[in-house]
């Protein structure tokens, strides 16, 4: 399973099967996943180099999607220290999972009656390591490209497209917490 387009089909078929339901099991699926990973880390890096070269901002490609069953898998590339705003999934459960560098994540639970955002903890991922999500809507989180230098590439699945979702901001010495709407954008599919 060493050539690195048989590693994101495996990829792929895992994260589909898994979510052949409703709400699937995810820390089964990020073992299943990062096992993967981990017995090819070098491929995955070799295989998605091309994907951080083509530009220097943030970029998504789309690996998989399903209507049936809701899902959707993305390789995102991650520039150096590279950091999202603080935001939502717009209620989809999610994973994440590193493929190449090392990515932080840190979540927040939203309260809707105040605004105010409650820290519930940080994940730091390396290759193989993943993180999820239920299908929350007040579950928020930030993550960031822990290298200075070099760009990191992670694996989403979600619980169906993720097109718009909502991204938070803190407004001064108030603390309040304001959001604006956003747009997913899509590089363009990826074959494996």
């Amino acid at each position: 399973m060493g050539k690195p387009r048989q590693t994101l089909k495996t990829l792929r078929a895992i994260a589909l099967e898994h979510a052949n339901v409703a709400h699937p099991d995810l820390a089964s699926m990020a073992r299943d996943l990062g096992q993967v990973v981990h017995h090819n880390s070098s491929a995955m890096a070799t295989r998605l180099a091309r994907l951080h070269q083509r530009g220097h901002g943030l970029g998504r490609w789309l690996l998989a999607q399903r209507t049936q069953v809701p899902v959707s898998v993305m390789v995102m590339a991650w520039p150096a220290n590279h950091c999202t705003p603080v935001h939502d999934h717009a209620g989809l459960w999610g994973l994440e999972l590193t493929l190449v560098g090392a990515v932080e994540v840190q979540s927040w639970r939203h309260d809707p009656d105040s605004g105010n955002l409650h820290p519930l903890g940080r994940d730091w991922l390396g290759p193989g390591d993943g993180t999820w999500f239920e299908g929350d809507q007040n579950h928020v989180h930030r993550c960031r490209n822990l290298s200075q230098h070099e760009a990191a590439l992670t694996l989403h699945v979600y619980g169906g497209e993720l097109t718009r979702y909502l991204a938070y901001e803190q407004a001064g010495a108030s603390g309040i917490w304001t959001t604006q709407p956003q747009q997913v954008a899509v590089v363009e599919r990826l074959h494996a």
